[in-house]
């Protein structure tokens, strides 16, 4: 199964809530992102989710918004309890895919693993955030 193919399923799992994306707090539009990021970014791949969440985290903060300010400390904190010179997508992988070894290509189950791990943390950690806030 593709990578499309599979977040079209979950996405079908998912009620739909049309909405204006300027009324969704940062949390429901990621979770909007997450239920179907071939809508948005063409495709799915980690590489091309990872760019979007990328850009998105640059447009926020240039806007004054958070974005998403703390996620690698907290996936540090939280999943890996040590230090790492990765940046969050490379703390992810390595959450998500531990006996992997960084060089060999990922399989397409090996990127639907780690989109998901992304996701689940990513919601996890802006919950976490919305009840501090």
């Amino acid at each position: 199964m593709d990578l499309d193919t599979h977040f079209a399923r979950r996405a079908r799992e998912i009620e739909p809530k049309p909405m204006d994306p300027n009324s969704l707090t940062e949390r429901e539009y990621l979770r909007q992102f997450a239920a179907r990021p071939g809508i948005f970014i063409g495709f799915t791949s980690v590489r091309g989710v990872t760019c979007f969440l990328d850009g998105y985290d640059y447009a926020a903060r240039r806007s004054g918004g958070p974005g998403l300010d703390g996620f690698r400390d907290w996936l540090l904190a939280n999943h890996l309890r040590r230090q790492s010179s990765f940046a969050w997508p490379g703390l992810i992988k390595q959450i998500a895919l531990p006996e992997w070894d960084f060089v060999t290509d990922l399989s397409p189950e090996q990127e639907i693993r780690i989109l998901e791990v992304l996701f689940e943390l990513l919601d996890r950690f802006l919950a976490e955030r919305e009840t501090v806030d």
